[in-house]
């Protein structure tokens, strides 16, 4: 395939459309349009590498369930902290586990936490069943697409509404606690807790990325207790890398601090040019430190380990993870 285009390399200096504007040192970006909230690649494994299976181990930490997987020669050899959050195919699909397993080989001791609570995206195969369940063997295939389609819009609706930023943040800012406590040596040796994420997950990574308000800032308090408040929180991550993301709008760049790196699917409509344009535009203005390359020819969700008959999305599918790994090992 062609080498995947360099949109922005700057110096250092993945539920519903948020309108909120980055401030930048220039004219906030007018809110995005609304756009699909998730696609397949984002509900769906590809078909697991023939011959590969995950080593890690489910656990729970700090009461989230979780995926640890720990280099071969850890804790003898000194590991730095990965966070990995998934798409919504979550912490028991394998191919997530063994793309937490493929960082862990490289020396990070990863936690890949379950952000769904048991409750993974619906596929497929369960809009398909609803679908069956309202229609008969007399109505026409066009129409039983049709209510496969409907289904599944349906089934994802819903279950985005029961996972939104205001559920999953606590469950991050728990496992982050516990992480920090149960392998202070690998935060220690990284200098802080580095991130990656994907689909979903990739939303998160600029989440906590970002310096934010504290708790009560912003709410009209007075006396003493205010403040007492921290008048900013994070970012909670040292690094982070994303890609192919989904649900993010132009104002979850606001407040970036900590250095991005950003895989990108060409034409993506889950992620499309004008918000990662203005979020380009807002790290460049605001001296983020940060990475873009956009991959052409490639489907949403390519970046995520799983297996593809074209050998173009293969080698892209090396390359992202490359770019990924050498960008969290730099920093």
């Amino acid at each position: 395939m062609s080498s995947p285009e360099l949109a922005t390399k700057s110096p250092e200096s993945d539920a519903q459309e948020d309108t909120r504007s980055p401030p930048t040192s220039s004219a906030a970006p007018a809110p995005s349009t609304p756009t699909p909230p998730m696609g397949e690649h984002c509900t769906s494994d590809r078909p697991t590498p023939s011959g590969q299976a995950s080593t890690g181990e489910i656990t729970k930490l700090n009461d989230v369930e979780v995926y640890i997987s720990k280099p071969p020669d850890y804790p003898h050899t000194p590991s730095r902290l990965l966070l990995l959050l998934t798409g919504g195919t979550g912490l028991h699909s394998v191919n997530n586990q063994i793309q937490a397993d493929r960082f862990a080989s490289e020396g990070y001791v990863v936690v890949m936490p379950d952000l769904f609570a048991g409750d993974p995206a619906p596929n497929s195969s369960a809009a398909a069943d609803i679908a069956a369940e309202a229609s008969s063997g007399s109505f026409l295939d066009t129409f039983k697409i049709k209510a496969v389609e409907t289904a599944k819009s349906f089934l994802i609706d819903m279950w985005l509404a029961r996972h939104t930023e205001e559920k999953v943040m606590p469950i991050l800012h728990k496992v982050l606690e516990g992480s920090r406590d149960e392998f202070a040596d690998a935060v220690s040796h990284g200098g802080g807790v580095y991130a990656v994420g994907y689909c979903f997950g990739a939303r998160y990574i600029l989440l906590l990325a970002a310096e934010r308000p504290g708790p009560g800032q912003g709410q009209g308090q007075e006396g003493d207790e205010e403040a007492n408040r921290p008048k900013t929180v994070g970012p909670q991550i040292k690094a982070g890398a994303l890609a192919h993301a989904t649900l993010v709008s132009k104002g979850d760049f606001a407040g970036l601090k900590a250095p991005l790196s950003v895989v990108c699917v060409e034409n993506d409509p889950l992620f499309p040019d004008e918000v990662r344009i203005a979020g380009e535009e807002y790290m460049s203005a605001n001296g983020v430190e940060h990475e873009v390359q956009v991959y052409p020819g490639v489907p949403h969700g390519f970046a995520v380990v799983g297996d593809y008959n074209d050998a173009n999305i293969k080698m892209a599918q090396a390359t992202a993870f490359d770019q990924m790994l050498k960008w969290i090992k730099e920093h």
